[in-house]
């Protein structure tokens, strides 16, 4: 009995340091879905049309192609738990800087975009050091529990934080829950300042941060499993930033949700990728191979764009956003975990960095494409080429399968100059950082 209490998935929470960080998270990422889903509908109080509604996702997922590789290098770098109070305290400043606009009644469609912009920037640089920092605060035993706990931090904070925000709108309106967001991450600063940690070996020296740059593209160029999962990976974030991109114009568009809708409609997003998570993925998984699974995935997700072309039901869409979630996890976890197999455990830290890079570059680039084309062609022409073109893209999976074990030689030859030293960095889905869903993404604000 004693074992298990000292193994189970809980464990970690007897210890009192990651305890209040743990919940000081749940508290930052459920504020931080709440500030996603009042900004997604002040943007739509001002300017509806859908390439401003779509490019809230890119705004969210561009910070993390631009900074994602300097900040997985910057923790080895500097002082974790500075860094932490540094960027937390950024993205205080950020979410408050959106707080002054709308109480002072300034907040145009320009600032909504940059602070969006600003508070992605802060979460690039905070999701490296999070998990890095979880060996330093547990005992190996507690760190299977942490894992777990981290996982069910995301889930939790995807979805509570968007029906919190949808209630919260028409009570004290969009400018108080900026406030509490920016309340919410100050009270992560006064966790991270709580925690003491321990003398750490000398860092990453500055001519390694700037290689690593490089090390990290020449590793990719030796590595063939790397480079078909990343393609892979690339392609399948284009074509699944539509969801991101286009469900805030169909809700609020044409369904004409009010702000608890809006917010519902974000947290089925997230429902559907937990119940995928913890009740679909270990089925699918045990009778189909990862190549067929992530096709079988995203046919599902082409039938959601049809669905999201076709239903106008507000309660039937609700079920659409979770079977979007549903399928988003299916194949993006599958994508992930192929790519964890293709590289070897010295290199994890800075080819997920790169992984996660692509793929946010992707999205940012899909989110302006997807949402050009609904101003241009319509929201359901935009939808039904989106379903189109995805089944189209599966015929990738067929010379770039992810069956590693049979099909490719996972062990490149050594790049000269790749450190050692790196971090792990969790995978991108629908909950994690700003992406309007608190998917992106991951992304990242986890243990």
């Amino acid at each position: 009995m004693n074992e298990n209490l000292n193994t189970g998935p809980f464990a970690a929470l007897r210890n009192p340091v990651y305890r209040t960080l743990w919940f000081a998270s749940i508290l930052s990422g459920t504020c931080v879905a709440a500030y996603d889903c009042a900004a997604v509908w002040a943007m739509y109080r001002l300017n509806p049309s859908p390439l401003f509604l779509s490019l809230m996702s890119t705004v969210a997922a561009l910070p993390f192609f631009l900074f994602i590789l300097p900040a997985g290098a910057l923790v080895d770098i500097v002082d974790r738990r500075k860094l932490l109070w540094v960027m937390n305290l950024w993205l205080a400043v950020a979410a408050g800087l959106l707080a002054v606009f709308a109480s002072l009644r300034i907040l145009n469609p320009n600032l909504i975009l940059s602070c969006v912009f600003l508070l992605g920037i802060g979460l690039a640089f905070t999701a490296p050091a999070w998990p890095a920092i979880v060996p330093e605060v547990v005992s190996g035993e507690e760190l299977p529990s942490a894992t777990t706990l981290g996982s069910l931090q995301l889930t939790i904070s995807g979805i509570i934080g968007p029906t919190v925000g949808g209630i919260l709108l028409p009570l004290i309106g969009a400018s108080w829950i900026f406030t509490l967001t920016t309340v919410c991450f100050l009270v992560v600063i006064l966790a991270v300042l709580g925690w003491k940690p321990k003398e750490r070996p000398a860092r990453l020296p500055l001519e390694n941060f700037l290689e690593s740059f490089f090390t990290a593209i020449r590793y990719v160029r030796h590595a063939p499993g790397i480079r078909v999962v990343l393609a892979r990976n690339t392609v399948f974030a284009f074509f699944i930033s539509l969801i991101p991109a286009l469900i805030p114009v169909v809700g609020l568009k044409e369904l004409k949700l009010n702000a608890l809708g809006c917010g519902m409609m974000f947290s089925s997003v997230a429902a559907g990728a937990a119940l995928a998570a913890i009740f679909v993925a270990a089925w699918v998984r045990a009778h189909f191979s990862p190549n067929m699974l992530t096709i079988v995935a995203n046919f599902l997700i082409a039938v959601v764009y049809l669905l999201m072309a076709f239903v106008r039901d507000q309660t039937m869409f609700m079920y659409v956003a979770a079977l979007a979630g549903i399928g988003w996890t299916l194949s993006a976890s599958e994508l992930w975990i192929a790519g964890q197999r293709a590289m070897p455990d010295w290199a994890r830290g800075r080819m997920n960095a790169t992984f996660i890079m692509f793929s946010q570059g992707a999205m940012a680039l899909g989110g302006i494409a997807w949402g050009l084309a609904a101003a241009v062609y319509g929201v359901d022409h935009t939808l039904f080429a989106g379903a189109g073109l995805l089944i189209l893209s599966l015929l990738v999976a067929i010379p770039l399968s992810i069956n590693f074990t049979s099909t490719l030689d996972l062990e490149p030859a050594p790049v000269t100059g790749f450190s050692h030293k790196l971090i792990s960095l969790p995978p991108t889905g629908p909950f994690q950082s700003t992406m309007i869903l608190k998917w992106i993404g991951n992304m990242s604000a986890s243990f």
